[in-house]
């Protein structure tokens, strides 16, 4: 007689996220290999895995049986979870299934998934139970001695689960199930309930149960070595038919058992073709609406537009097409959806994009707002959005303003009903540089020794390596396994946990709108950071399951132009039609020269360098440049740039190509060029010429051969075309899809580029305020944001407490500094402090600040940043007191918050200014003591830098200043530099030592360049953060990219760079006295240097006059000496002179 089979229904895999490293995948190869005809995957509380896991096994021919372990607590605090499994009969136990799953979620308060032991009870039709084995409630009563607690809730559990119970048994080799295990024979016997055999397995084979041990470690935050702490058994391992047969040989029902269950259960999940919400209006069809809404629509744009570029009969011609299409591949109701939540967002005047990928090629988008480019006046093609030739969803991505986005999928989800909208899950995985990171950890090994060993794998968060492509590239790490064996080890682990789901969350944009409860479709998890529940699956599989995807992105730009025209509009100015027209040559003659910076897809160095080149005239232009100024097109510029130039030099392979390549000069740059030569040339539809360019990217070698073969044929029938100039013409068809770019895509975000280089070039106050709002907490940018406004000439008015608002804004044609973007202070503190002057009025002085804020905003650390950047200089110019008070200052605003608890008045408020704490006696900081401080709470110098007293004695024809970077660098040329080192970044070097990122500040901007090991070692101390230094600097030009290494370092007082100005001129502080005086002569004379003139020392005095006095040219005037000047108390600034 023949063994009995068994069947696994306890199996999790790794979407129990870090408690097994079982795939989907692993289980179907272990399953064909053991010739096993059904399994179950019953992961901890969800159903993550379940579609895949189903369609991954189905597919080989293997039974799926859907299951869920689930943690079950009584329905009291703190109560202790235990274990039960259930498992699917039919489609009602899968709803079942999903529904409990999604409970386990969202009612999840403290966020740790259960459920409660009544809607177990309750939920049960169509389900299967198992007991949990000696993590069950009733093995748990058992281990307690509690034999009646334990018969009682088996009972309970058989009588809500009639004839489908089970009493599960399991053989770990764990003390726990020993110690129960009889006990829950006896009872099984005693109930008439049937035994079954389960094996939790974890990980594939035994030799994995290392790496399993560490993982555990991971999600636990526990070390390998650490005693006491939970494992699981190393009997866990995915354990052949024949080895469970073995282990539970006393009890053969058991394993009978587990092939009854496999037969009770016949659901799987399964794909379902797209289900949307019903969309019909006042009696119409979907495709009724659709119509009603098109042709209104396309009327409304025709009457709106300024010209139109074919005549109204192309246009309807068009529409019906796309129309017909639409309303035959059943996609109505997508449309019609989407244009209701992009109408409703722009009548809330959120702002919206005018398209983004394909979609912004279908007329029918364009007359429902969807889009905002007309596709005639661009050549865009319906087909490259939606091909009649493929049945696939269309798929709009919408861009939203990015602080209102939340706003439409709120009326999403109340137009369609909280139930049927959600988010899409994520699952971030151990990728090669963080597992390396957190086996060493878990190790113990020495943070130095696993940091080294991450950094020798490369960062390319795009494209993450490989951890075995980096081993296998990297010689360091073998000689770091010879070095030392627990390397070998921490990798030998690392490899195998490589790529295992480490977390979930929700997917950035993507939301799916069902036509009934989501639960009833996909089982629903909750991120406690989102709005909404997200569904399990992700988004393929959440696809799959038929729920359609909706993308609703948040692009920073579209709320820079937003605020841009609000300031506009404030000041009762008026864009003007160039806005709409698209055809501003100040603006693109702006773009032609570069000065791109804040404008959008347009301001990287290298497509400024490309725009100089090209010189745009138009937006076919722009669209033109930022399709070619990418890996591959790129090498086409030059080519592009002598058509533009030289129109007479464009040929075409055939005349009729010159009407699809013409717009670009011969040089195919779109994915719709090639699909129009496709069927200029040989005859294809536009729907077949999408396949076509599909299938030229993919480059599947027969399909080509077949694809070659039908154009050759096409050509000679369409054209008469000889076979030699129509493979020729296929090959560059072919060429070129390989890397053409969307051109619908591309011109969305070229009128994007358009309106801000707009904003730019005429209202550049306002857009570079709204630009930096945007950027608030990012430094560099705001950094970057106000060189340009100086390079502009548009003041910037510092931070004040008293005028400043929270965000920047507006006045007189000047920027106002923003308070929330000083360190340390906070947006919403900032604008409480804005609030409360509004609402009671200015603040008459520092007293009055700080009994007049809430302490819990403005702390003793705000108070500081703020007197270092003179946001108080309104009511104290001496910033080192008013920085000296703060911690004053803040218990004096946290009395007055406690006084106004208790209904009393200001604890000053009435007070004569002579009886306040007075601010400690401290003497004002000299400039450049103010500068350090200033950029220590604005991230850069503001109201000046330390080198622009240098930087007029510079001999400028020797040195090159940040802003000069592009027009001067020549390749191999090396270039003098000078600046405060900004940033460092120091990194491992692949040969030892230590190589830098260097930014260094002047005062027309800053540049980044690369210092090499062994530059850096021999200047170590003198390349600190702060330090005024002389580089030569090596440059690497190719082309649009400029590389910068620091070649020689000298302290800056020591570079010969100045044009020996001859004289210096030092001006004294208002009331300097004579000892000050004095000092500033005697530092002077004794600075020993070659290089000396004269010097004029300017003294305000009281009254308004000033003296002068005139010295001999015997005193050093070298940088080092003006550096060192403008430390000496009393000195207000020193300025290299000419001779008199």
């Amino acid at each position: 007689m023949p063994e009995s089979p068994f069947i696994h229904l306890a199996i999790r895999s790794s979407y129990s996220l870090l408690e097994s490293m079982i795939s989907p995948k692993d289980v179907k190869a272990w399953c064909e290999e053991h010739l096993v005809p059904a399994v179950a995957i019953t992961d901890r509380n969800n159903l993550f895995g379940a579609l895949e896991i189903s369609l991954t096994l189905s597919g080989a021919g293997i039974q799926p049986i859907m299951a869920c372990c689930f943690d079950v607590v009584e329905d009291v605090p703190r109560a202790e979870p235990s274990r039960l499994s259930l498992y699917a009969q039919n489609e009602t136990g899968y709803r079942r299934l999903m529904y409990l799953s999604s409970r386990a979620y969202l009612d999840a308060a403290d966020g740790v998934p259960k459920l409660s032991r009544a809607l177990v009870m309750e939920q049960t039709e169509g389900l299967i139970v198992l007991t949990g084995g000696a993590e069950g409630e009733v093995a748990k009563h058992l281990l307690k001695g509690r034999v009646a607690d334990a018969r009682t809730e088996l009972s309970t559990l058989a009588g809500a689960y009639p004839g489908r119970c089970y009493v599960e048994i399991t053989r770990h080799g764990t003390p726990e199930e020993r110690a129960v295990e009889d006990g829950l024979i006896e009872l099984a016997y005693e109930l008439e309930l049937p035994l079954v055999a389960t094996h939790d397995a974890r990980f594939m084979k035994p030799d994995d149960a290392q790496a399993h041990d560490a993982m555990m470690c991971i999600s636990n935050g526990e070390y390998l070595g650490q005693p006491d702490r939970k494992q699981v058994s190393a009997q866990q391992y995915l354990k052949s038919p024949s080895e469970m047969r073995l282990l539970f040989a006393d009890l053969p029902e058991a394993i009978e058992n587990t092939v009854e269950i496999a037969r009770r259960c016949a659901v799987k999940s399964e794909t379902h073709k797209p289900i949307l919400p019903n969309f019909s209006n006042e009696g119409r069809s979907e495709a009724e609406e659709l119509r009603k809404q098109a042709l209104e629509g396309l009327e409304f744009r025709l009457k709106e537009a300024d010209q139109l570029y074919a005549e109204r009969e192309t246009y309807f011609e068009r529409l019906d097409y796309e129309l017909g299409i639409i309303e035959r591949m059943g996609f109505p109701g997508y449309f019609l959806i989407v244009s209701d939540f992009i109408k409703w967002a722009k009548e809330h005047g959120i702002p919206v994009g005018p398209g983004r990928g394909s979609g912004a090629g279908s007329l029918v988008a364009w007359v429902l707002l969807i889009t905002d480019l007309d596709p005639l006046r661009f050549d865009l093609l319906f087909e490259r959005f939606l091909n009649p030739e493929r049945v696939s969803m269309p798929d709009f991505d919408v861009d939203f303003c990015q602080e209102r986005r939340g706003e439409v999928i709120r009326y999403v989800r109340d137009k369609y009903g909280a139930d049927s909208v959600a988010m899409i899950i994520t699952f971030g995985t151990l990728q090669a540089k963080a597992v390396v990171r957190d086996v060493g950890r878990v190790m113990q090994m020495p943070y130095g020794q696993v940091d080294r060993l991450a950094k020798l794998i490369p960062f390319n968060p795009a494209n993450p390596p490989k951890l075995q492509d980096a081993i296998d590239d990297e010689p360091k790490f073998y000689e770091e396994m010879d070095a030392d064996e627990r390397v070998g080890e921490l990798l030998k682990i690392a490899l195998k946990l490589e790529g295992k789901y480490r977390n979930a969350g929700t997917h950035a944009a993507g939301v799916v709108i069902g036509d009934r409860p989501l639960v009833e479709l996909v089982p629903l998890y909750n991120d406690p950071r989102a709005d909404l529940p997200a569904t399990q699956f992700n988004m393929k599989y959440a696809e799959t399951a038929g729920l359609v995807k909706f993308d609703f992105l948040g692009l920073k730009t579209l709320t820079v132009i937003d605020r841009a025209l609000k300031f506009i509009r404030r000041d009762g100015k008026d864009v003007g039609p160039e806005w709409k027209s698209l055809d501003d040559q100040a603006t693109y003659d702006m773009m032609g020269g570069g000065d791109t910076l804040g404008v959008f897809q347009l301001e990287g160095a290298g497509m400024r360098d490309t725009l100089k080149k090209v010189r745009p005239h138009s937006l076919e232009d722009v669209i033109a440049i930022i399709s070619l100024y990418r890996p591959g097109p790129m090498e086409n510029i030059p080519v592009y740039i002598e058509g533009k130039e030289n129109p007479e030099s464009v040929k075409y392979a055939h005349p009729d190509l010159k009407p699809v390549l013409e717009a670009t000069y011969g040089v195919p740059v779109y994915q719709e060029q090639v699909m129009r030569m496709a069927q200029e040339i040989a005859g294809y539809s536009l729907g077949d010429a999408d396949l076509l360019r599909r299938a030229m990217g993919k480059k599947k070698v027969e399909e080509m051969i077949a694809q070659r073969q039908r154009f050759v044929e096409g050509a000679a029938k369409n054209k008469g075309m000889e076979a030699q100039l129509a493979n020729e013409i296929f090959d560059t068809m072919e060429k070129f899809a390989g890397y053409g770019f969307n051109k619908s895509h591309a011109a969305a975000y070229a009128l994007i580029g358009y309106h801000t280089g707009y904003l730019k070039r005429h209202f550049p106050v306002e857009f570079l305020a709204a630009s930096m709002s945007l950027d608030l907490g990012n430094t560099d940018k705001l950094a970057a944001f106000f060189q340009e406004a100086k390079r502009l000439k548009i003041p910037v008015i510092a931070p004040d407490v008293n005028s400043s608002t929270a965000d920047f804004d507006v006045r007189d044609g000047s920027i106002v500094y923003a308070l929330g973007a000083l360190k340390g202070v906070g947006l919403e503190a900032m604008k409480h402090v804005v609030a409360i002057r509004e609402q009671d009025g200015p603040f008459k002085d520092i007293y009055d600040f700080a009994e007049r804020v809430d302490p819990k905003h403005v702390n003793k650390k705000a108070f500081e940043s703020l007197a270092k950047a003179g946001a108080f200089d309104c009511f104290d110019k001496n910033r080192a007191r008013v920085l000296a008070g703060a911690p004053m200052l803040a218990q004096m605003a946290a009395s007055a918050a406690e006084d106004r608890m208790g209904g009393q008045g200001g604890l000053f408020g009435d007070a004569e200014p002579a009886l306040r704490p007075a601010l400690p006696v401290v003497k004002a900081w000299n400039g450049q003591q103010k500068l350090d401080e200033e950029f220590r709470s604005i991230g850069f110098y503001f109201s000046g830098h330390p080198l622009d007293d240098v930087l007029s004695g510079l001999d400028r024809e020797r040195v090159t200043l940040a802003m000069e970077i592009e027009e001067r660098a020549s390749d191999g040329k090396p270039i003098e530099m000078i600046g405060i080192v900004r940033l460092r970044s120091d990194k491992p070097a692949r040969n030892g030592g230590k190589f830098a990122f260097l930014t260094l500040s002047d005062p027309t901007g800053e540049v980044e360049m690369m210092v090499f090991p062994e530059t850096l070692s021999q200047n170590y101390d003198l390349l600190q953060v702060g330090n005024a230094v002389a580089v030569t600097v090596g440059v690497k030009r190719n082309g649009e990219e400029i590389r910068l290494n620091a070649e020689r370092v000298l302290p800056l007082e020591s570079a010969r760079l100045s044009r020996g100005m001859g004289a210096l001129k030092v001006r004294l502080a208002v009331g300097a006295n004579p000892s000050e005086i004095a000092g500033v002569v005697h530092h002077l004379a004794k600075l020993p240097d070659a290089e000396r003139g004269e010097i004029l020392v300017e003294v305000p005095l009281e009254d308004g006059r000033l003296v002068i006095l005139k010295l001999p040219a015997t005193y050093t005037i070298s940088l080092k000496a003006q550096r060192a000047l403008k430390d000496v108390p009393g000195v207000e600034r020193v300025e290299p002179q000419k001779a008199a």
